[in-house]
């Protein structure tokens, strides 16, 4: 996991930085915010620990442009504790708050909490081409039309958009599927593949499922 750490006070940054690569992360430091954005031009981190004081744009700004811009779940960090400095840090998107001066221990504790929270977030949210999946509501977006699809049909999406661009056996389908049901057969997948097809190809879907013979298949984007 790859942490950005960004703090003014260097003193800060250095301390959070070898307490969080201790623990096996992979981390990055900025000494601002503008920093910050120039580096995550070029990177992509799981998570940015953030100071709220910091000269230029500060913390709020720089959280509010790190989840809705590029959602990188963040855990501000504040000497301020006043109820509506909390609030005020939760409405900019920030995952958790921590107030100066903190245990380290809590901090790696609350760093845990948040990535296994983002973790379960992108599970739940699969993204390929002009498709949306959000495995929680079982709802299917293309483009600005949400679909609900029957069930398996839901499922072989959701398995071949996690795995976009890579090819996916016919027997890995099946038993994603149907798990042990030994009656569904491959002509009953190649329907129910069909089917999605015909329903990407309808509404307009910018990728498409291709047949890879003698193995599966693979859902690209078109060409």
């Amino acid at each position: 996991m790859k942490i950005l750490v960004v703090d003014d006070d260097l003193h800060i940054q250095q301390l959070v930085s070898i307490h969080l690569a201790k623990e096996g992360y992979t981390v990055y430091r900025a000494n601002n915010a503008e920093e910050a954005l120039m580096f995550l031009e070029e990177e992509t981190v799981d998570l940015a620990v953030v100071d709220v004081m910091m000269p230029g744009m500060d913390g709020f700004d720089l959280t509010r442009h790190l989840t809705q811009e590029m959602e990188v779940p963040v855990i501000l960090l504040t000497a301020k504790g006043q109820l509506e400095d909390k609030e005020k840090g939760f409405l900019s998107g920030t995952e958790d708050y921590m107030v100066k001066p903190f245990e380290p221990k809590e901090l790696l504790f609350r760093v845990a909490v948040v990535l296994r929270r983002s973790e379960r977030a992108v599970q739940e949210n699969l993204h390929a081409g002009n498709i949306a999946i959000n495995r929680k509501n079982f709802e299917v977006a293309i483009g600005d039309e949400t679909l609900i699809l029957p069930l398996k049909e839901f499922e072989l999406l959701s398995l071949l958009v996690s795995r976009m661009n890579i090819a996916t056996p016919r027997l890995l389908l099946m038993e994603h599927v149907w798990g042990e049901d030994k009656d569904v057969s491959e002509m009953t997948l190649n329907t129910h593949i069909n089917r999605i097809r015909e329903r990407l190809k309808r509404h307009g879907a910018d990728v498409e499922i291709h047949t890879l013979r003698g193995i599966g298949y693979k859902l690209e984007a078109k060409k």
